[in-house]
């Protein structure tokens, strides 16, 4: 590959997670990148999001990188409805600033249309990415409905950016080349504090009102239906039941978070709430717990808490409907998959890593090494591989 990519980016709003792989981007050489946003959430739309508080992130995800804003004229604005991001000047800019290729971050979007359909009119080349998968519950009539329209448009996409196993399954169920499916994992730039790790721990427990000793199993995440966080609550009572050192952190907010403090209240669970944290205090709660667990559904496309949890070393037990499992958590080594909705195994789970610190320590050392291949330097080269044969192709991938 020689010589530079111009390369527009599309995506909906500024996200925590993107911003390190933008920057990434446009500090590489063979890259020219400009990333336009459709909307900019104000703190009431954050908490309507399913944060549960307004807020805005505390760690800029504007530096290191070009972007604009584009006008947005949907009305109302925002996450929720396809309609909630048009943002017409897209084909405008698409068409006139001669890019190579434009990557848009997922399809369910009407901005994501808009600049999908200048890119096919005007001769460039459409990198999509994704992190669907296949167990995401539909009913049998969306199945079908999505079988015969997705057929129609991915086979037409230059190149499907697959954020992990499930994903990759997901655009080759639905008419993707496999020679044109290229690994862009989801990634954090995120790093636990080693230095003073145990100060911040016994620190962080005490102002929570948690035991210093007790095994504690931390939930994160919005208090939402997909996130299962019932689930977490009910577990974790289970566990300590007859007295074991088991105890439950949980961060976060939303509208679930006051039916599960009434369980905890009604039951006197051992589980304390932190409420939400920004990015800059997040890393403190990793460090206080011992593992992680995220009992989510299938609309948990990846689940990035499972990232930043892995890479503070701490291990995580994740559904066998959460799309980063088949990567990153390696039963009983990296974490524990356990079926969904089901509470016992999940309690019994807790129990057995709590009776065996060891164990449980190594299991974290093995997660931090698995995170350390989720970087950014991994989803830029995904990237360019992605570029360096969408561009260089000289065959129309189209459908008659």
């Amino acid at each position: 590959m020689t010589g530079n990519f111009r390369l527009a980016i599309l995506s909906t709003h500024p996200i925590q997670y993107h911003a390190p792989w933008f920057r990434g981007l446009a500090a590489h050489p063979d890259l020219d990148v400009h990333v336009y946003f459709c909307h900019k959430a104000t703190p009431q739309e954050q908490a309507r999001a399913g944060f549960g508080v307004e807020f805005d992130w505390d760690v800029d995800l504007l530096a290191g990188y070009p972007h604009s804003f584009l006008k947005n004229i949907a009305k109302p604005a925002g996450h929720g409805r396809f309609g909630g991001f048009d943002t017409p000047e897209i084909g405008k800019i698409i068409r006139e600033q001669k890019y190579d290729a434009v990557l848009v971050n997922g399809w369910n979007y009407k901005s994501a249309w808009q600049a999908i359909w200048a890119a096919w009119q005007s001769s460039v080349k459409v990198l999509v990415r994704g992190d669907s998968h296949l167990l995401t519950e539909r009913t049998a009539a969306q199945r079908a409905v999505k079988w015969l329209v997705y057929r129609r448009f991915i086979p037409r996409f230059d190149a499907c950016l697959a954020v992990g196993q499930w994903s990759r399954e997901y655009f080759l169920h639905y008419g993707a080349r496999p020679e044109r499916i290229f690994s862009v994992p989801h990634v954090v730039d995120f790093e636990g504090t080693e230095n003073d790790a145990d100060a911040l721990r016994r620190g962080f427990r005490r102002a929570a009102g948690l035991d210093a000793d007790a095994t504690t199993f931390m939930f994160c995440g919005k208090f939402v239906p997909k996130k299962r966080p019932m689930d977490f609550v009910t577990a974790v009572t289970k566990a300590a039941e007859g007295g074991a050192a088991i105890q439950g952190l949980m961060v976060g907010d939303g509208p679930l978070r006051g039916a599960c403090e009434q369980v905890v209240a009604a039951k006197r669970g051992p589980i304390r709430f932190a409420g939400f944290l920004n990015r800059s205090k997040i890393s403190e709660a990793y460090l206080a717990c011992d593992a992680l667990v995220l009992p989510s559904d299938g609309g948990e496309t990846w689940g990035l808490v499972v990232n930043e949890a892995m890479s503070c070393g701490r291990a995580c037990i994740v559904s066998d409907h959460v799309g980063s499992g088949p990567d990153m958590v390696r039963p009983w080594d990296t974490g524990v998959i356990y079926p969904l909705g089901e509470i016992e195994i999940l309690a019994g789970v807790m129990k057995e890593l709590a009776s065996d610190a060891a164990r449980l320590s190594d299991m974290g050392k093995m997660a931090r090494l698995t995170a350390h291949y989720y970087t950014v330097s991994s989803a830029v080269d995904g990237v360019l591989q992605a570029l360096g044969t969408a561009v260089s192709s000289r065959e129309a991938v189209c459908m008659q």
